[in-house]
């Protein structure tokens, strides 16, 4: 199975990339499966079952989510009618909206999980250490072998940990959140596709996806100016990966694609 996994996107300028490069780049790289990380697809904060809609029909079959997964209120009263769509697993009970999701493809069954880290972001996270246990079990006990892990944490190092301590019992990790596409993409052992950050989906000149003004005078002058993500030409960015009918990574590759 080949799999695309499209990092965050962010507001207007990223889905309009989507919709013009992301179904002629899924063909010719022969993907069979792709999953969209669109906690930031609403104006650059949430999701909406508009947004949703616009993205599967853009090739998306799986979306993921993130801390941002409600900030767009409306969507709490429509994520239980998406079973296509995935939250993060290890925050408050009460949050509507699947834990997991499996999808089939090409005979192959695949289970997209999505766990946000638990330093320097809000809303806080449980344990992803433990939760990641506890679903990879529960899947395993299922009888399927081949699991993608959406890891949306703020540091480097808890997804570098987090790689590590799944090595050999997921198929692919994947890190968003941070929007910054790193350069590490690799095999770890047990074969597990593994990269720290895919990157965004969005304006590429901007501060990750948003305006670079008000982003500056938020940072230098200390005025809480509002957030509006950014106009202009867009970029793509994220991973191919190949999963063997084991469950194991055999390929993995970054990429990004310009409008």
């Amino acid at each position: 199975m080949r799999l695309c996994f499209i990092g965050d996107v962010v507001g207007s300028s990223g889905r309009r990339a989507l919709k013009a490069v992301l179904p002629g780049f899924l063909s010719s790289n022969a993907v069979d499966l792709c999953i969209v990380n669109a906690e930031n697809a609403a104006h650059g904060l949430g999701c909406s079952e508009k947004i949703c809609v616009e993205l599967v029909n853009c090739g998306a079959d799986v979306i993921t989510l993130g801390n941002h997964s409600f900030s767009n209120y409306e969507f709490i009263g429509k994520i239980d009618k998406l079973d296509h769509v995935v939250r993060p697993a290890n925050v408050s009970g009460s949050w509507p909206g699947n834990d997991y999701v499996i999808v089939e493809k090409n005979g192959n069954r695949l289970a997209v999980i999505n766990i946000l880290g638990q330093i320097n972001i809000l809303p806080s996270a449980n344990d992803p250490f433990e939760a990641a246990d506890r679903l990879i079990l529960k899947l395993n006990n299922e009888g399927i072998r081949s699991i993608f892990l959406d890891f949306h944490a703020e540091t480097t190092s808890e997804k570098c940990a987090l790689g590590y301590y799944l090595a050999g019992r997921v198929s692919v990790i994947a890190g968003t959140h941070t929007h910054v596409q790193t350069s590490d993409a690799r095999i770890l052992k047990g074969g597990t596709g593994y990269i720290t950050d895919a990157g965004m989906t969005g304006s590429v000149d901007s501060v990750l996806g948003m305006d670079i003004d008000a982003s500056i005078r938020r940072l230098k002058d200390k005025i809480q100016v509002r957030f509006e993500p950014a106009q202009g030409p867009a970029m793509i960015n994220g991973i191919i990966a190949d999963i063997d009918p084991d469950g194991r990574c055999t390929y993995i590759k970054r990429f990004t694609e310009y409008e």
